[in-house]
């Protein structure tokens, strides 16, 4: 049965029955060293957002993917041509639309699935809280294969156009790799200690940390341990999915 809002028709969407949890993939688009394409988050976590809910509805999972959202937050990267932005209190906006969509449907189980660092949602999903009956979850899918990567590649340094990324990229979407053109990712040091330290932040100005917008070495890359990192995490969001669409929502949900 299809699952991808996008491709149904209205025919399918009503012999779907009952949708207990929406999913929304959320990207960028903007450049990835010199190698992969703009679209990288937003490609990757739409695709993992899909092998996600397939695996989930295939077990019994009642979730519609939503299209995805392609642009994200980044500003910092407006020394690099064409990188596109969207500004915190515009994704907020959106999320209100969304949310008071899903709302009229009384569709009350909503995952936000993140594929870009640059969109910091925690603070939107506070304001929106306590404003709506709908349960947000956040996924940073970064974050459910780091112990993964941290077992297969050989350069774990980086985080943007770097080894891993490379990696699932080459597995999920080799005809728009092209590692030959990379360059070893190599960045600036910051000149104040306490900024390398971590304990002070700023927003990086990605032009002036970076040669052409890549962190992290990908000459290692393959499309061998692209494919580990991407069945593993889509294994682990499938499951939580599963669950989600399972649990009934009550007084004390989700404890």
């Amino acid at each position: 049965m299809k699952f991808k809002l996008f491709e149904m028709t209205l025919k399918e969407v009503r012999e779907f029955g009952e949708i207990e949890v929406c999913v929304l993939p959320w990207g960028s688009c903007e450049p990835h060293n010199l190698h992969l394409p703009y679209g990288c988050d937003s490609l990757t976590v739409e695709k993992i957002a899909e092998i996600s809910c397939k695996k989930a509805n295939e077990k019994g999972g009642k979730i519609i993917l939503l299209p995805t959202i392609p642009i994200g937050v980044n500003s910092n990267h407006f020394g690099f041509p064409m990188a596109l932005h969207l500004s915190p209190t515009t994704q907020l906006a959106i999320l209100r639309d969304i949310v008071y969509t899903l709302e009229n449907y009384k569709i009350y189980k909503f995952v936000i699935i993140n594929g870009h660092g640059g969109n910091e949602f925690r603070a939107l999903l506070r304001e929106i809280y306590g404003k709506t009956f709908i349960h947000i979850f956040l996924i940073d899918w970064w974050n459910v294969r780091k112990d993964i990567a941290e077992k297969i590649l050989e350069d774990k340094g980086g985080e943007h156009g770097n080894e891993a990324e490379t990696s699932w990229l080459m597995y999920l979407y080799p005809e728009l790799c092209h590692l030959e053109w990379a360059d070893d990712g190599e960045v600036n040091e910051p000149r104040f200690e306490e900024i390398k330290n971590g304990w002070v932040w700023i927003t990086r100005p990605w032009h002036l940390l970076t040669e052409n917008s890549g962190y992290g070495n990908p000459k290692k890359a393959s499309p061998e341990k692209g494919k580990i990192i991407v069945e593993n995490a889509t294994d682990r969001i499938a499951d939580f999915l599963l669950k989600l669409s399972n649990s009934k929502v009550d007084e004390k949900f989700p404890y």
